[in-house]
């Protein structure tokens, strides 16, 4: 079953922050309400008590007085009725004189034993039903005692408290509405995230920016908006790799169907198959480059653990020995003394980066030699003594399907690749050509940041060698 409109209404945010603030609010409200009837109880007892002690002090005298006019009286006729409120204005006050045997000497008209029911002690002190103050004279022995009824003090403090419990009932309802209402009001900009992050989507991936968001608002936005840019990436790297493929498996695989085709209907003459065969080999490098990029680019973190920059070469450059082509070509250097140096990266894509470069100074230099050099310090190079590049076109070789030039073979994807790795590896490429005191050469090199292993830490990573260190020669 759906919940209907009140339901959500319940279940809002707004609708919630209301209810706990008023729940908060009447709690403290009620804590304060109750200090408030305390701190009037303690003042209305205070202020009793002190009309008491006042009252005792004023009339102690005057009840001595009509006790000593009073005429002589039989030891057993019990204690002196005091006059009449027509004669002794304070007659309504219950007050005793007492002896201090305990033999009452007089009382005034409705006072009751009972009622002073406590120790015969200077002070105050209480019977379930009244509070006592016992005054001694200063110059005879005998003491006042004056009564008072503690009902009208718990009478003055139940009216405090009824007062305030019912201003405090009558309030909170028009203060839930009031706080209700704030809250829709300060929620507002929320619904407006809420609003904006529902219109992104694959077509529509901009940053959100909404004037006025509190900071906690601003952080969600903030947290929104980079995952908006990995997602805009994410789907940048997509449609790339889309355009990339359809741009460079179209003509291979048009050029290996049409071969096939040419040597079915003529035979299977040597010369088709083996065309068609090169088109295959074309085609499963392009991809390798295509996959390549579309590792570089994603938005998957690179590695950081330490890797041996002249392991990484030595690797990079017994794959190119297995080529009888290159394996008299490729000179590694290593441009060192001691153990390798170390750089914090990617081995792997350290290895498609300089895989690239090494392809790349193969292919378009010529019959002229390469050097894969190491060093000094955490640098990577790759330089050939080939016809070289005009400067004006460095920069451009390494965007995407930019070759050397039209005449050459080549993917123009190996540079864009590189120069990927090495920005996220935060690694400066640098292109050179021609090179110092040279009319040709090209050199490419990648300079990445030292590292040095922390101790205990494991060893670089590597990969482990299928060939010996030197090329065979």
């Amino acid at each position: 079953m759906s919940a209907g409109p009140n339901a959500e209404r319940a279940q809002s945010l707004a609708g919630r922050l209301a209810r706990t603030l008023i729940l908060w609010v009447g709690g403290v409200w009620l804590l304060c309400v109750l200090g408030v009837a305390w701190y009037t109880d303690s003042e209305i007892n205070h202020n009793f008590d002190n009309e008491i002690v006042e009252v005792a002090h004023r009339m102690f005298d005057i009840a001595l007085q009509h006790l000593d006019q009073a005429p002589a009286r039989a030891a057993d006729a019990g204690p002196l009725i005091l006059p009449s409120p027509g004669s002794f204005a304070d007659a309504d006050v219950l007050y005793q004189l007492v002896a201090p045997g305990g033999q009452v000497l007089a009382r005034s008209a409705e006072a009751r034993p009972e009622q002073f029911d406590v120790p015969l002690a200077q002070g105050f002190a209480n019977t379930p039903a009244w509070r006592v103050y016992t005054l001694i004279h200063p110059t005879r022995t005998i003491y006042l005692q004056v009564a008072d009824p503690l009902q009208e003090r718990r009478e003055a403090a139940n009216r405090t408290l009824t007062g305030l419990i019912l201003t405090m009932l009558a309030m909170l309802p028009p203060l839930a509405l009031l706080l209700r209402r704030i809250a829709r009001r300060e929620l507002r900009m929320l619904d407006q995230l809420t609003h904006e992050i529902s219109l992104r989507g694959g077509q529509l991936l901009t940053p959100i920016a909404l004037a006025g968001l509190p900071r906690e608002l601003r952080s969600v936005e903030d947290h929104v908006n980079r995952l908006l840019e990995r997602l805009a990436h994410a789907l940048d790297v997509e449609r790339a790799l889309a355009a990339n493929a359809a741009h460079e498996l179209r003509t291979p695989l048009a050029a290996a169907r049409l071969r096939l085709q040419t040597a079915l209907e003529h035979g299977l003459s040597q010369g088709d198959v083996q065309a068609a065969i090169n088109a295959l080999h074309t085609l499963g490098l392009r991809t390798e480059k295509l996959l390549q990029l579309s590792r570089a680019e994603s938005s998957a973190p690179f590695a950081r653990q330490p890797v041996d920059l002249g392991q990484l070469a030595t690797t990079v450059a017994q794959e190119f020995w297995q080529d009888d082509v290159a394996v008299d070509r490729l000179d590694l250097v290593l441009d060192y003394a001691g153990p390798g140096p170390i750089a914090l990266g990617d081995f792997d894509a350290l290895a498609i980066a300089l895989r690239n470069l090494v392809e790349n100074a193969l292919h378009y230099a010529g019959s002229s030699a390469v050097e894969l050099i190491v060093g000094p310090g955490s640098m990577l190079t790759v330089r050939d003594h080939g016809p070289g590049v005009d400067g004006a076109r460095l920069q451009a070789l390494q965007q995407r399907h930019v070759r050397d030039s039209a005449e050459r073979a080549g993917y123009g994807l190996g540079l864009s690749i590189v120069a990927t790795i090495a920005a996220k590896h935060g690694a400066g490429l640098t292109l050179t050509s021609p090179l110092p005191g040279e009319s040709g050469g090209f050199e490419a090199r990648l300079r990445l940041g030292a590292a040095t292993a922390p101790a205990g830490a494991s060893s670089p990573a590597v990969a482990p060698p299928f060939a010996p260190e030197s090329p065979p020669r």
